[in-house]
């Protein structure tokens, strides 16, 4: 049985957008699960597949995220075998990250579910719709 709102909810886009996050979270993550990663790994590997050889520096202001949860994402990544890090010959206090062989034979897949998920949460909206919504919401991030 699938809850729904009270069409009477208080005005309150955080709650909503809360809300929106939960569902879409949890399904895809149930998506996710017979590849044994989570969605920010996923997220990772889409990163690395759009710009292959990011520092975690380039990374994380790439995708928006902290250094401490990136840096505890990518120790993860690496021990299951999902990315490699490469030393910088020239600096070797830097290193660059790549996806593994692992992640790239399970590129398609991980893409096409991801490409699901997005068309299960949006079905029912036109295709104005979904534009007009992921423009707000990515207007929603940039704002200062």
């Amino acid at each position: 049985m699938t809850q729904r709102l009270p069409d009477d909810v208080p005005d309150c886009l955080i709650f909503l957008l809360a809300k929106v996050y939960q569902k879409a979270h949890a399904s895809f993550k149930k998506q996710l699960t017979p590849y044994g990663i989570t969605n920010m790994q996923h997220l990772v590997l889409e990163g690395l597949w759009f710009k292959q050889g990011m520092t975690a520096s380039q990374m994380g202001k790439f995708l928006i995220l902290d250094k401490a949860t990136l840096s505890d994402v990518l120790d993860r990544m690496v021990k299951s075998g999902w990315v490699e890090k490469k030393m910088d010959k020239k600096d070797r206090r830097l290193s660059s990250i790549h996806t593994s062989k692992k992640a790239d034979d399970l590129k398609q897949e991980l893409i096409m579910e991801r490409r699901n998920a997005n068309e299960d949460l949006m079905k029912g909206f036109s295709s104005e719709e979904k534009i007009l919504f992921r423009r707000l919401l990515i207007d929603i991030i940039n704002k200062n």
